[in-house]
């Protein structure tokens, strides 16, 4: 995403962790042993890592703030770590856990100066990105994780101006890292909704939430259809 005010991304951000707890209000502590949307991962797992990532922003927030050098992770290993560490814990602890470090990210955030927003900071996957960036990178987690969790949301729930962002990033980081050269328009937009690669081989049309859904690794791409006729082409993990 780009260098722009955070104010967007910070409303996007506080709706989507308001989307995620209310999803796992309506989940029973039993759900949660149960497996989740991501292979190999039940409930809690994910619990643990919407948690820890939180937790994870906050180190890059601080970093912005002040100029001292904080990665998201102390070792290349630390993230799988305390994912595993955390999925052991009651579910009753995971819920607070998710709630006590969304407000410790507030906090953090809250501490960047308009001059912090622009600092460069390193991202999990090593990438340099402006500070303005880490709300967004908070904002994907909270919104799509809210669809993964077991009886989670979906992606019709989500702002029409956070779908276009969403489909907008997902396309340029496929493009980016993974050599995937799109054509995606929103059929359900009166007028824009396309995003054009530009002498793309495969044009792909649906509901903007079908496109996002399907863009980042969730499946069910029913309601999508290229526009030579041909099938959806395979795409690799998004993240």
């Amino acid at each position: 995403m780009s260098a722009t005010a955070p104010a967007t991304y910070l409303r996007w951000m506080a709706q989507g962790h308001e989307y995620f707890t209310a999803r796992l209000e309506a989940i029973g502590d039993e759900r949660l042993d149960g497996p989740s949307a991501l292979p190999g991962w039940s409930g809690r797992h994910l619990l643990s890592h919407v948690g820890h990532n939180a937790t994870a922003l906050a180190r890059l927030a601080h970093w912005a703030a002040t100029g001292e050098p904080t990665p998201m992770y102390p070792s290349p290993s630390a993230r799988a770590e305390e994912i595993e560490s955390g999925a052991r814990w009651p579910a009753s602890r995971l819920r607070d856990f998710v709630e006590e470090e969304q407000e410790r990210l507030d906090t953090a955030l809250d501490k960047i100066t308009d001059v912090g927003w622009r600092a460069e900071v390193v991202t999990a996957q090593g990438r340099t990105v402006p500070a303005a960036t880490i709300p967004w990178l908070r904002c994907r987690e909270v919104w799509i994780h809210a669809c993964d969790l077991p009886d989670g949301g979906d992606f019709t729930a989500f702002p029409d101006d956070l779908l276009d962002a969403l489909i907008g990033d997902a396309l340029t980081r496929r493009r980016g890292t993974q050599g995937v050269e799109l054509d995606v328009r929103a059929t359900d937009r009166e007028t824009g909704g396309a995003h054009e690669a530009g002498g793309a081989a495969v044009r792909v049309e649906g509901r903007a939430a079908d496109l996002a859904r399907w863009l980042t690794g969730r499946g069910r791409a029913q309601g999508l259809h290229t526009t030579t006729g041909a099938p959806l082409p395979q795409l690799p993990p998004w993240l």
